[in-house]
């Protein structure tokens, strides 16, 4: 799950079908929702929620490769018509495939996401904001790819880090982690214990930047939440996280 401040929610692995609707039992009212509509067979897929209108919603399905199949892989994108001075800017959930041999289709659903959204904003200046569970930790080419250290398929793009831009290297900000006790004794396919799950970091928020660095929101801060549990009971097997945007230049 990951989240911009109290306004904007991108919710990953939630559950809404013809009887249910997770986000909005979670949520309540005073949110405009957009559901993916590529879902697992209960329901399971991702979803955007917003204290702001939202205007067009498109989604792009990520099944880039055979082996893609039974999986909902999607990035859904949402314009938020936010008020001045911030304006409309595009609210990106993007959800590529889990399975830890499966960089390669991260890989692809990166490029598929990235050249999307370069297109929808090739002709004005709108912020974008792009955040979800990624399910690779940052030195995984895809994230390489979105954070701008390395290009893919004949394109690169540059989105600064919320985590990484506000603490410390030595910080790690694991978001699946053993820590969690709703995953710590979990059982991988091959019968391994959890605690040698490869991959931790690996929930994020990003935000865009210009052809030179400019224009960009600044990011005030970025925090866990969810990581401690509330009356006994954990939220979920990943922690979430929030983030503080500011226009640039604006205190």
């Amino acid at each position: 799950m990951a989240c911009l401040a109290t306004r904007h929610c991108g919710l990953s692995r939630v559950d809404q079908n013809d009887e249910y609707d997770q986000v909005h039992d979670l949520l309540g009212s005073g949110f405009h929702i957009a559901h993916q509509k590529q879902r697992g067979p209960q329901g399971m897929g991702i979803s955007i929620a917003s204290r702001w209108p939202l205007g067009e919603v498109q989604e792009l399905d990520l099944n880039v490769t055979l082996r893609c199949a039974g999986f909902p892989a999607g990035t859904l994108i949402a314009e938020v018509r936010a008020p001045t001075p911030l304006g409309s800017f595009l609210f990106v959930n993007h959800f590529p495939h889990f399975q830890l041999s499966f960089e390669r289709e991260r890989e692809l659903q990166a490029v598929v996401a990235a050249r999307f959204i370069e297109d929808q904003i090739r002709d004005n200046s709108r912020q974008v904001i792009l955040a979800g569970d990624f399910d690779a930790d940052p030195d995984a080419a895809s994230i390489r790819f979105w954070s701008g250290r390395q290009s893919l398929d004949g394109i690169s793009v540059c989105y600064r880090d919320a985590w990484a831009s506000t603490h410390s290297n030595d910080d790690t900000g694991h978001t699946f982690t053993p820590a969690n006790p709703v995953v710590k004794d979990q059982v991988v396919k091959d019968m391994r214990p959890f605690r040698d799950w490869p991959f931790r970091r690996i929930d994020y928020i990003f935000v865009r930047f210009g052809a030179h660095g400019g224009q960009a929101l600044d990011i005030v801060q970025c925090a866990r939440i969810f990581d401690k549990p509330i009356n006994g009971v954990w939220a979920s097997d990943h922690f979430g996280l929030v983030a503080d945007f500011a226009m640039p230049g604006i205190s």
